[in-house]
Formats: C-alpha cells, structure tokens, sequence
C-alpha cells in the first residue's frame, strides 16, 4: 500500500509538471493576445478551426487556444484564469478529473477545454447538476465564447423540440446531465429524422462529477408512457396495510427493502378470502399491496418526497432538490399518493431506459471537475476510464475543520447545535447549518426559533429563494439552515466584518451516506483562502446508524459514559459513525457494480434494437429490406420449431397447428410431404414454400410506398415489443437477487436468462412484422387482380 500510494504521488507529481510546462508557454503569449483587438481575437478563433481542419490536433493548438481564452475572460467577465485553472482545464482536456476545491472557480476552468474542443465542430456538452447552474454558466460563461465567436446553447427540461434542436446544433451546450440522457431515450422513439434533436456524442465536461456518474448511478433514466391504473385497488392496498401490525411485515434498513411475513400474508389471505395470495390469479392484488407496503415504511414525508398541490414531488437525497417531472415506476408513485390522500394518477410503463453508466460511457471523451473525487477514483477508473488530478489551490487553505461532537440522542444534538449557533450569533460569525432532509432543516428551524434567533431556511420547498438565501449566507449575523441543495455549485461570499469575526462556520447535523458529500458541505467554507471553520454534530440516533451499524453500536453502547448533556467522548462512539459511512459507501459501490452489470446485458439488447429502429427511422430502404426479410425468415423457422420436436415421432406432432399458425403468418396455407421421417425433411419440404413467400416480399419492397408502410409497421413491432420486453427485464431483476441464495451468481443468471427472453422478444418482433408483410403481399395480390 505504501508503495502504491508513492506511485500515485510521483505520478501525479510529473502530470502536475507538465502541465506547468504548458502554463509558462500560455503566459507568455499573453502579451500577444492582449495586443489582440476585440475583431482580431474572433478572427483568432477563424484561424484555429483552419488549423485543426487541415490536420492539426486539438492538443497542438490547446495552449494558444486557452491564451486567447483568458484574454477573452478578462475582456467579458473582468476574471482572469489563475495559473491552477489553467492546470484544471489541460486535465479536464486529457479527459480526466480536475479535482478542485470549492471556490477555485471551476465553471471558469470549463471554458477552457470547451472551447477548444468546440474548434472541431462537432459539438461540446457542459453538464451541471440542476437547471439552475446550467442556466447561470450558459449565461455567464457563454459570453466568453460568444465573445470569440462561437455558438452556445442551453438544454434544460420542458423546453420546445425545435429549441432544443437550436440547443444541440451549437458549438457549445449547457444543460443538466439527466436531461441529455433523456433526450437520446427520445430519440429512439421518433418516426422520422427531423424529430431527432442530438447529435452524434463527441466532449463532456461535467460539473460536479461525482453526483451526476456516482451519486445518481444507481437510478436508470426511464421514460414510460401512461398505463391503466386501478384507483380503487391501489386505495383498498393503501387501507389494507394500515391496518398490519409491525410483526407481519420485515424491513430491512441496510438495503432499505420490505417483505410481508408469515403472519402478514395470512392475515391478507383472511381479509380477502383467499387460499393463497401467491397464485397467478391473484398476482396484481399481490403487487400493489407490496408497493403500499413499500410506501408506508421506507417512504418518509419530507424525506423522500413533499406533497405540492395535490401532487407527490420526489426529493433527490444527494441534492436535496425537486426533482421535476420524475415519478417512481411500477404503481409505486401511485402507491404514495393513496398514502397521502392526493389525487391518484395513470401508472408509468416503461418504454425506454439506460443507467447513467452506460450513456456517458457513449461519448468518446469525457473530462469532469468536482472538490471531492480522490476517494472514488477507483470507481472513475474502472467504469469511466476517468483519472483524479489533484489541482493544486490558488491560496493556501485557511479553514478549520474541527471534530464530530457525538450525543446518545436526536434531540441532544439538536439541543447542541442550538447552543452553539447562539453562541457564534452573538458574535455575529455568519452560520450555516448542513442538513440531509427537509424535515430535518425544519426541525432545526423550530429549535432556532424558541431561541428567537433569525434564520432562512432553504430546502426544496424555498426553492424560488435560493440565489437570495445563498447570496447573503455569507453576510454578518446571517444564519442559514440548509439541505444539500446547498453543497453544489455554490459559492458563499463573506464581507469584511464576517471575515473579521472568523469567516462562514458550517454545522453539519448528520453525516451523509458518502463522505463526499460530507466534504461538499465543509466546502463551503474557506474558498479562495477565506477564514472558515466546520463541525460535524451526530447522534447515535441518526438515520445512517440505525441502518448500518446497529448491531456495532448494541455491542459497545453499554461503554458508552455520555456526560450531563449527552455528548460522548469515547473513541468507540466515533467507531460507530465512521463504520456506518464505511459500510454504506462500501454497499453503494456494490450496488452500482451490480446494477451496471445487470445493465450490461440489456445495454446490449438495446444496441440491436436501436440499431435496427434507427435504421427504420432513417427510411435506409436497403437496410428495412434486409432485416424485415431476415424476420420473415426467423419467424417461419420457429414456428416449425415450435411446433415440430425429434424427441417424437412424426405421428404424434401437432402438425395442425403449425398448419393454423403458418397460415396465421402468411395467409397461405402450407404443403408438405405425407411421408416425413423427421423435422429435417419437413424443413426441407418447406424450404421452398418460405422461399417463395419471402422473394414475393422481396418483390413487392421495392415499391417506395410499400417501403414506407413496412417502416411503419416495423417500428410499431419494435416499440410495442421492447415495451413489454423492459417490463419482463424489470421483473427479472428485481427477483434475480434471490438466486444468490442458491449459490449461484445473479448477474451470470441474468444474462443467461435475459439472452433468452430477448431471443423471444425478438421472435415476437418478427412474427408481428411477418404478419404485417404477408397482409400486405394479399392487398397487393387483390390491387393488381382489379388492375
């Protein structure tokens, strides 16, 4: 370990040198580019793109290209990029991560890189976390490169088709990262060309790095279309699971999943007379009580979602933001609105999805920036191919992070926190107070108000308040109660008399599920060399204990001497609280692995039909007419197949109903030999019957016309079945976790089974369009008789 932690250090020690090299080379063409006028530094632009256009690389021209780059900054913005910036972009540019501290300014480090690549013409998405930075570095750092002459666009959610279009067609587009991943979904359930807004992936820069490709990894981008809903049995479920007892149903907390016991399931079994809740026909009851279940106790109200005018809104815990227009899959959305009484809406059925993994592992190059990426670099590396740079800062760091103080109980700790944030009012240090949900930031609210102490709150129900409430965070005697909301991507600005009184404290109240985040909030404090301090208090109460370090914490809790105000001081309570973020952050890993392996088998699923239905969209005649001719030729061979086994005789096939099925294909009704020894010899009295139907297909697909109406009846096969194959896929892995049981390996059994079932899917496909071509062939049949 120590040598590897020694090669790490040399190696990044002789990246950091070369990029310095770099540096002195841009400073000193900086007084060339500030004898540039405005025109000329436009035409500057001109001339680069020519150079990469006659076979230049984007690295040969990247120094002259991030001089004018802060030449321009300081011309537009009055910001000049530091010396560490410009290390920060050569990083990114390599597609690495720039690993930044909070305030060194790393949404000016992305207009270096950026603009460079966009000289390619191909195109440069910048992704932030939330609409609300996309909007602010689309117009801020947008100037710079409008100022130089390039384009620049923003994609955001609900925006028009045709703004969106304008948006990727730009040299450089800002937006948020799950917007980009739904746009592609969109873009595979389009009917022709023009409706397609993206454009082949080529640079990402992305903000915040390790939210967007850790934190919200282990949730797929799903786009679903709306289902029926059955109101009355979701209310029924909702009713029926207020009324179970703790004993009739498990929770586990670690991984936050829930099952009917054996009491519970008898006493549903008496409540609805039945004999077993199991069977097939009773599968839907089943389903939505368990999604009610689901919602009742491990759903919490200001936790997990907030109910807004007569609506559920999801909270994302690692932002704490809305997180709009998502709703949770399988009637389990709906399960949450009986709970809370709102108006019940149409279930979701998925039509397309991808995990976060496997769209950004699309682009060719992706650079990223973030405080906090050294302690999952291993997880950047093995999935992303992304390596940490360790920028240095621009200043000496001046803040002090002290040590958790550690109670026996929440309320302890909230009476702690109250105490203390009295304490530095009165001298006027302006406080933040980092806190994990809404209703925690609440109930801290309610603490500091007994005190009479004036706060803001900011959580995703002041959410139209935020740039207000950070830009004074910062102010004399300002104390700010927030959730994660504000642990990204923004920046606290002290005065002078809040410098004085020993710059921003930040409290946190609990630790996060990864310690990244932990850091997140400690970064507010201290940017750019200003004086800080952060502390961490904790309970032994707290969420992430209960869930991950219980029985540690059984083991050792009768040692514990907790003094006159509940705080311990033992080294074994400190134990506890950093196992319980040890253990989650080790599961987190476990679980993204997991489920990027699952997603794995169906990434590859996807590629096929993609590829298929983009070639459809596309009306490439040649390609419909293969692939619907290769079906056609599939669909006639399994229905033989099916129907016709060498494990019996001849005598005993059903030889009727693969006449009935052929026949239901193609219209026509098939020959064969009555002296058949065995399936080969069918086949091969079928050969030329098959054939025949498919050359007439052939024939017939050379019509425009007909090309067009098999487009469409192939998109429609593929849409429908993919739909159902998602639905299959997703009740195949919520149940392939079991098999772990058995000694087996989940993942290889996924892919095992998951080849089989797309195998069928596929068979479905081509079938449906089969059916469509030979209906087709009998109109035409009928077109030319009249004829």
């Amino acid at each position: 370990m120590i040598q590897f932690v020694k090669q790490l250090t040399n190696d990044q020690s002789r990246r950091l040198k070369g990029y310095q090299r770099r540096v002195d080379r841009i400073n000193q063409l900086e007084t060339t580019m500030q004898a540039l006028s405005d025109d000329e530094m436009r035409t500057y632009t001109e001339t680069l793109k020519a150079k990469i256009a006659d076979g230049a690389k984007v690295d040969d021209v990247a120094e002259e290209a991030f001089a004018l780059v802060r030449e321009a900054a300081v011309r537009v913005l009055g910001m000049r990029h530091y010396d560490v910036q410009l290390i920060g972009g050569f990083a990114l540019l390599e597609g690495n991560i720039s690993e930044m501290p909070t305030g060194e300014g790393k949404t000016l480090v992305a207009a270096l890189p950026s603009y460079v690549i966009a000289l390619e013409g191909k195109g440069v998405h910048v992704i932030t976390v939330n609409e609300y930075l996309a909007t602010r570095d689309a117009n801020q750092i947008g100037q710079i490169h409008d100022f130089l002459g390039l384009s620049v666009g923003l994609n955001v959610p609900e925006m028009e088709q045709s703004d969106k279009h304008a948006a990727y067609q730009a040299d450089i587009t800002y937006g948020v990262g799950t917007e980009f991943g739904f746009d592609y979904l969109r873009d595979h359930l389009v009917g022709s060309p023009e409706e397609r807004v993206q454009r082949p992936f080529h640079f990402a820069i992305i903000d915040e790095v390790d939210s967007i490709l850790i934190d919200e990894a282990k949730t797929p981008l799903i786009i679903a279309q709306k289902d029926r809903s059955h109101i009355r049995l979701k209310e029924l479920a909702q009713r029926v699971v207020t009324e179970l007892d703790e004993a009739d149903y498990e929770v586990d907390l670690e991984s936050k999943s829930t099952a009917l016991t054996d009491s519970g399931i008898l006493k549903i079994e008496d409540m609805f007379a039945v004999d077993n809740l199991f069977s097939a026909e009773h599968q839907v009851l089943y389903h939505y009580l368990v999604q009610a279940l689901r919602a009742n106790v491990l759903f919490e109200l200001d936790v997990d979602y907030i109910v807004k005018e007569d609506k559920i809104e999801l909270i994302d815990l690692f932002t704490g933001r809305i997180m709009e227009g998502r709703s949770l899959s399988e009637g389990l959305h709906q399960a949450l609105e009986a709970k809370e009484g709102v108006t019940i809406t149409e279930e979701n059925k998925t039509t397309a999805e991808i995990t976060i993994q496997h769209y950004f592992r699309m682009y060719p190059l992706i650079g990223g920036m973030t405080g906090t990426a050294q302690t999952s670099r291993q997880e950047f590396l093995k999935t992303y191919n992304m390596d940490v740079v360790q920028v240095p800062t621009n200043r000496p760091r001046l803040r002090e992070d002290h040590p958790d103080r550690i109670f026996m109980t929440v309320d302890q700790k909230y009476a702690a926190v109250t105490e203390k944030v009295v304490e530095l009012h009165e001298t006027g240090r302006p406080v933040l107070i980092g806190t994990t949900s809404i209703a925690q930031s609440e109930a801290i609210s309610k603490h500091l108000s007994k005190q009479r102490i004036q706060h803001e709150v900011l959580n995703a129900k002041t959410v139209t308040q935020e740039a207000d409430i950070i830009a004074d965070a910062g102010r004399f005697g300002k104390v700010t109660i927030a959730t994660n909301m504000a642990g990204r991507g923004t920046d606290i600005m002290l005065d002078t008399k809040s410098k004085e009184a020993g710059g921003l404290f930040v409290i946190g109240t609990e630790r996060h599920e990864s310690q990244r985040v932990d850091n997140q909030l400690r970064g507010r404090s201290g940017r750019q060399g200003d004086p800080g301090a952060t502390q961490f208090f904790v309970s032994l109460e707290d969420e992430i204990v209960k869930r991950y370090a219980i029985q540690k914490l059984e083991r050792i809790e009768k040692k514990l001497k907790p003094n006159e105000h509940g705080e311990v001081l033992s080294k074994d309570a400190a134990d506890v609280i950093e196992y319980a973020q040890t253990t989650i952050e080790g599961l987190g890993v476990s679980i993204r692995d997991y489920l990027f392996k699952l997603d794995d088998v169906l990434n590859e699923q996807r590629k096929i039909i993609y590829t298929i239905r983009d070639q459809a969209v596309n009306a490439d005649a040649a390609a419909i007419t293969n692939n619907v001719l290769g079906m056609m030729h599939l669909a006639l061979a399994n229905s033989i197949d099916m129907h016709v086994s060498d494990e019996l005789v001849p005598e005993e096939w059903p030889l009727d109903e693969l006449k009935t099925d052929l026949v239901y294909l193609t219209t026509r009704e098939p020959v064969w030999s009555d002296e058949i020894a065995d399936s080969l010899e069918l086949k091969a009295d079928l050969a030329p019957w098959i054939d025949d139907i498919v050359k007439t297909a052939e024939a017939r697909l050379q019509a425009e016309e007909v090309v067009t109406f098999v487009k469409e009846s192939l998109l429609r096969a593929l849409d429908g079945k993919w739909t159902d194959h998602l639905t299959t896929m997703s009740g195949l892995k919520e149940g392939i976790g079991l098999r772990s049981y058995g000694q087996e390996d989940p993942s290889r059994q996924f892919g095992k089974e998951g080849f089989e079932i797309f195998e069928q899917t596929y068979v479905n496909i081509a079938r449906e369009v089969t059916t469509e071509v030979c209906q087709l062939d009998r109109y035409f049949v009928t077109q030319l008789e009249e004829e």
